[in-house]
Order: C-alpha cells, then sequence, then structure tokens
C-alpha cells in the first residue's frame, strides 16, 4: 500500500483532490474507475434529464467549522455572492423551466443580501423554495432570530441539518454546544408551524455518518429520529435524509488524517448500486457556485469540475446545451451510487 503522507497538506487544492482519486491508492489495490463501472452497465456517460432544481451556493461563510464539510466552510471564508449574481441566477431560472430553488452555502443566511434574495426568489413563484440551515446560524445572533417568521412568511421549505438526536455524537461532528443550539432553533421552527402537521410548513433534517462508513437505512434513521425528538425535546418534523459522506475537500482531509481513506474507498466501491445512477442529482440539477459558474453538482463544484459545455457561467447560460451535455464525473461519484444511492434529497433507490 502506498503512503498517503506526503498528501495531507495539499488537499485543499481541487486538482490534487482529483490527482488522488486517480492515483490508484487502496486498500485492496486498483479499483475500476467510476467511467469503467458505469460502463460495464452501458450507463456511461451520464446524460441530464430534465432540468428541475437550481441549487445555488450564495457563499462559503459559516459560523461553524463540520469535520465532514465538503465546502470546507468557514467564518474566515469571504467568497460572497453579490445581488447582480443573485437577479441572474433568478432570471435563469425562469428562463430554464425548473421547478426549485434550493440555496445552500456555508450557512446561506450569512450572505448580507440573503434576506434581498429570499423576497425577490419568492416572487417568482418557484413550487419548492429550499433554504439548507445548519440550524444553530438560527441562535448565533440576535440578528437571526426572526428567521423561523421571515421563512414562514415566504413559505421557504427548511432543511436542517442534525448530525444525530444525542448530544456527544453531534456535538463530536460540529463543536461543542451545536446539540443545544440546534435543538431551540427546532423549537423556535416549531413554534411557527414548521413541521407540525397539517401548517403546510415543510421541515426537513439531514443526517451525516460521523465517521468512514456509510449511513443505515434512511427510513429506520428517520423513525429513530421522530421517536427520541418527540419524546425528549417535544420536536416534530416532515422527513430526514440520509446522505453520504463524499470524499471531497474537508472530509476527504479526515480520511486521510485518520488513514481511512482506501478503505472508505473500498467501502463505496464494494457497495456500488447501478440503479442509483439513474436518479443521481445531477440528472436533474445544476449547480451554481458564488460567482455564478455552472456545475453538474455542489461536490464538483468543490473540485472546480465546470459543466462540459460552452457556456460555464449563468451570463451564457444554454438550456439546450446543458441538456444535451455528458455530466462530468470522478472517483467521488461513487459517493451518491452506494448503497441506496445518495442526493440532497437524501437515498434514491
Amino acid at each position: 500500500m502506498k503512503s498517503l503522507a506526503k498528501r495531507k497538506d495539499s488537499l485543499a487544492d481541487p486538482k490534487n483532490q482529483l490527482a488522488l482519486f486517480n492515483s490508484g491508492i487502496f486498500a485492496n489495490g486498483d479499483l475500476p474507475t467510476f467511467k469503467d463501472k458505469t460502463s460495464e452497465t452501458d450507463q456511461f456517460p451520464l446524460k441530464p434529464n430534465n432540468l428541475e432544481i437550481f441549487q445555488v451556493n450564495v457563499g462559503y461563510m459559516c459560523n461553524q467549522v463540520c469535520a465532514h464539510c465538503h465546502v470546507d466552510a468557514g467564518p474566515d471564508r469571504k467568497e460572497i455572492m453579490t445581488t447582480e449574481t443573485m437577479q441572474l441566477c433568478l432570471d435563469k431560472l425562469k428562463e430554464s423551466g425548473a421547478t426549485t430553488l434550493d440555496l445552500t452555502g456555508g450557512a446561506p443566511e450569512m450572505n448580507p443580501n440573503f434576506r434581498w434574495f429570499v423576497e425577490e426568489a419568492s416572487k417568482i413563484g418557484v413550487k419548492d423554495f429550499i433554504v439548507r440551515s445548519n440550524l444553530t446560524i438560527l441562535r448565533a445572533n440576535k440578528k437571526y432570530y426572526d428567521l423561523p417568521e421571515f421563512f414562514k412568511k415566504h413559505n421557504v421549505h427548511v432543511v436542517s441539518s442534525l448530525p444525530f438526536y444525542k448530544r456527544g455524537k453531534t456535538d463530536k461532528q460540529r463543536g461543542d454546544g451545536v446539540f443545544d443550539a440546534s435543538i431551540e432553533a427546532l423549537k423556535e421552527l416549531n413554534k411557527v408551524g414548521y413541521g407540525v402537521q397539517g401548517s403546510g410548513l415543510k421541515l426537513d433534517l439531514v443526517f451525516n455518518p460521523s465517521g468512514a462508513f456509510l449511513p443505515g437505512n434512511q427510513e429506520d434513521l428517520e423513525h429513530e429520529f421522530k421517536t427520541a425528538l418527540k419524546e425528549d425535546f417535544n420536536i416534530t418534523f416532515n422527513n430526514l435524509f440520509a446522505i453520504t459522506n463524499l470524499p471531497v475537500s474537508r472530509f476527504l482531509e479526515f480520511l486521510v488524517a485518520t488513514e481511512n481513506y482506501e478503505d472508505y474507498m473500498d467501502e463505496l466501491v464494494d457497495a456500488y448500486n447501478p440503479t442509483a445512477v439513474e436518479s443521481v442529482m445531477c440528472k436533474n440539477t445544476i449547480s451554481v457556485d458564488w460567482q455564478g459558474y455552472l456545475y453538474d453538482c455542489d461536490f464538483n463544484q468543490q473540485l472546480d469540475l465546470k459543466v462540459a459545455t460552452t457556456g460555464k457561467h449563468l451570463s451564457e447560460f444554454d438550456a439546450e446545451a446543458l441538456k444535451n451535455r455528458n455530466i462530468i464525473v470522478s472517483q467521488h461519484c461513487y459517493g451518491c451510487t452506494a448503497g441506496a444511492g445518495s442526493s440532497c434529497q437524501g437515498t434514491v433507490a
């Protein structure tokens, strides 16, 4: 087995991450490339279906520094989307016919233009308007305390990350005090109707494993979370999404530093499910970064793998070219096709 020691300090560079994927370093020898694996079942090249989701990353600034974060987000990140780029997003969203706007970050709420974007986006009447929140931001500062009411006013679908329904595992993954702050935020969301039956206000939770292993069965996890949060805190929510941690950015650094990279990649490849390939999120989603560049998914965004068309920016948006493109893949794509599959909306198979 080759040593990864020399790579540990260089994985912040997307080119080095891709080089690692292509280097053939695995516990059980060389593993097939994702291209080879999908070719075996006549699924390569991956082609998109109809565009349904605009996933917009409004910036990498975040109040947390999570060990599994594939965006490498944190308080020191300065990348922030401007109102000009936000308006371009809305213009192209309407032009594309996509029915879902999905705002992410970092903590999207920390973008100083966030509320303007939500207000303007709510006017165009998308079918599903998602904001992905880490929960703790809702209690981080008084200026965010009114966000549950703000979300309600604009009928935002809140998707919130919560590593576990117990304090120990949550704080280990995200930092001391994260669990208690998350519980307080969930209570505030429940108070205005989110996750409450009959309210029409959707509150979904996201579960990521705390280590180098695949998530358990999504339905079983949802039942566990609902039972525990209701019994311990009288908290309710709609759905739980179980998402596989992809070997990208900070989670890749964690895998290498803990000497779990080779075994984790082996696990992903061994769990490869060709059925999941048909429903991966890159088939119905376009990812937009804070500058307006286009990617097949949020993970490709972090690897700087822009879409394979001549128009790689919102200003050059070409719906027909995007529909006919080949989706760019690499070894990290095994994460979305392992077991029941994984997407920003949970399992896919």
